[in-house]
């Protein structure tokens, strides 16, 4: 009787043992938000030195819960995507009906991708780029935009903003806005090779 439970027990092992392995399934992370808060950082010929006469603009976006504070902090969860070297008209200052494809050729409707640089010996993203701010903070991450446009039009007299990229890791990203869109003018005398001003996302675990 002992030995027949005994060979019970080990069948029972044994089948244990043959089941599959599963993995953990993957981390997904939004590939089409919403945005519902954005404004727009006018800094005229930015690059005016490396002979690109064409006005510059950032576009900042945001979804979910992000929002600034009454100290100007963002608080919140959801997707950041900034899009710092947006290209228009030299008698532009706002951002102009259209669709906005990567290049490089610092043309009206063309924007760069994203890249990581050195400047001084420090590390930076320029670019086009989206942060991903989660509720678990060991989730946050950067991703580069490389590849695809956006369309900007007006609907219920507002701006309307449609996006399609690609990530640095060949992920489709789209996202739509539709608000008000902030403005503010940079256009101060620049020195390119100073960066520009962003968001502090220490905090987030983004940032050292």
């Amino acid at each position: 009787m002992k030995n027949h439970f005994s060979l019970i027990l080990l069948a029972v092992i044994l089948l244990a043992s043959c089941k599959s392995y599963e993995p953990n399934a993957p981390y997904v992370y939004e590939t089409n938000p919403h945005y519902y808060l954005g404004y727009e950082e006018f800094y005229g010929a930015y690059y005016s030195n490396y002979g690109i006469k064409n006005n510059t603009l950032t576009l900042s976006l945001f979804s979910d819960s992000l929002k600034f504070d009454d100290k100007g902090q963002l608080t919140g969860f959801g997707q950041y995507l900034y899009l710092e070297d947006v290209f228009i008209a030299a008698t532009d200052t706002m951002l102009p009906l259209g669709t906005y494809r990567i290049n490089t050729t610092g043309n009206e409707f063309s924007f760069y991708a994203g890249r990581n640089d050195t400047i001084d010996g420090e590390a930076y993203t320029k670019g086009a780029y989206i942060y991903y701010i989660e509720q678990n903070s060991a989730k946050s991450t950067l991703k580069l935009i490389t590849d695809g446009y956006f369309t900007v039009s007006v609907s219920n007299e507002k701006y309307k903003i449609v996006c399609n990229f690609k990530t640095e890791d060949k992920t489709e990203l789209k996202g739509t806005f539709n608000a008000d869109l902030g403005f503010s003018d940079q256009s101060i005398p620049t020195n390119m090779s100073i960066p520009r001003n962003k968001l502090r996302l220490k905090g987030y675990g983004l940032l050292p």
